[in-house]
């Protein structure tokens, strides 16, 4: 696929059918509503960015050995009988619950942010199960819109049902978003899942309608041990301070007597400054957010490995730069040589880059 000329073509179409509600007579309106069309108002510039490289950590399989995940987590968290290999910063998630810790996590699209509170939260429910415990609700994650709790039930309901694992044994996994008919609704009070997903509009219908049904859902919480709040950032001004409230309710209602943990995700949420000024301000509002003290220290970032050789330093390829930007690319390039080109060769280039052959 050629990347820039399906963006072009994708404006072109949608650029028709914007314009398409409506005939502009006069022409000097037309040519102006036309001019601005061309410069681009209505969209932003493509954007091209590398695909990073995450540090690698231990695996499902390594963190059961060290005893920081139960056999029973590590049948479920793998891919077909490969054990997943965790990021580093999905295994600092796993650490900090372990420890009975709220966190965040602030790491890049597509790092994986949802197994950094899906593993522990399970890993929760499993050992829980295996000690006789009761079946209960004991975790809600709360998401700002249903296409992520829609897409994130059926993967991590993929992983549970491959696992292998006896029925009593299996996380149970529900949805509550005002998307379910009255029959499932009533399915999950008589019958609390291990797991809630919701969004925080239907959260707060839960705690404060005057509902047997819904008051049954949010009793079957009662001990609730993890809140998460996925996507973070777009919990800010008035709809911050709902969420904010909504927090509070829960764990006054749910968890009065032993604070939950406490996570939160998000892509972006501080990009200036240095790394521990950003790392205070995610902290700062991760801690108004939950009503919960959350320090620098407990703010996770991805931790990125360089794609390129790391034994050529910028004297090392200074002289062959000039050579190399003139000349092109050649027309076979194996990845090896692309690791080792002058021009991706430099000290800046840390955080991975996309490798192709032709």
């Amino acid at each position: 696929m050629k990347a820039f000329e399906f963006d072009h073509n994708l404006i072109d179409s949608y650029a028709r059918f914007s314009r398409s509600f409506s005939t502009i007579r006069a022409p000097d309106i037309a040519a102006e509503v036309t001019r601005q069309y061309d410069d681009g108002r209505f969209w932003p510039d493509a954007l091209l960015s590398l695909n990073p490289r995450f540090l690698s950590g231990p695996t499902v399989d390594d963190l059961v050995a060290s005893g920081d995940l139960d056999e029973a987590t590590a049948r479920i968290f793998r891919i077909g009988a490969t054990p997943i290999r965790f990021h580093r910063h999905q295994a600092q998630s796993i650490a900090k619950a372990r420890a009975d810790q709220s966190f965040v996590v602030t790491t890049g699209t597509g790092s994986g942010k949802s197994l950094c509170f899906f593993v522990p939260v399970v890993d929760a429910i499993v050992r829980s199960r295996k000690a006789g415990q009761p079946r209960k609700t004991r975790a809600i994650i709360v998401y700002p819109m249903n296409a992520l709790a829609n897409s994130q039930i059926k993967e991590i309901e993929k992983f549970i049902s491959q696992s292998g694992l006896p029925e009593e044994l299996k996380p149970v996994v529900r949805r509550y978003t005002g998307q379910e008919s009255q029959e499932e609704r009533q399915r999950i009070a008589d019958n609390p899942p291990d797991i809630l997903l919701t969004n925080f509009m239907m959260a707060e219908l839960l705690l404060t309608r005057q509902d047997a049904l819904d008051a049954n859902v949010i009793d079957n919480a009662s001990g609730l041990e993890f809140i998460v709040l996925d996507e973070l950032h777009t919990y800010r001004g008035r709809q911050g301070a709902d969420v904010a409230i909504l927090v509070r309710r829960l764990r006054n209602r749910c968890a009065p007597t032993k604070a939950p943990i406490c996570i939160g995700t998000s892509a972006t949420m501080a990009s200036e400054g240095s790394e521990a000024g950003r790392a205070k301000a995610v902290a700062d509002v991760a801690s108004r957010l939950f009503g919960a003290s959350i320090g620098p220290d407990a703010v996770i970032d991805e931790s990125l490995q360089r794609a390129t050789d790391d034994r050529l330093k910028l004297e090392d390829v200074r002289q062959q730069l000039a050579t190399a930007l003139g000349s092109g690319l050649p027309e076979t390039l194996t990845d090896e040589a692309l690791r080792r080109h002058p021009s991706l060769s430099g000290p800046s280039w840390r955080s991975g880059l996309m490798t192709a052959k032709n």
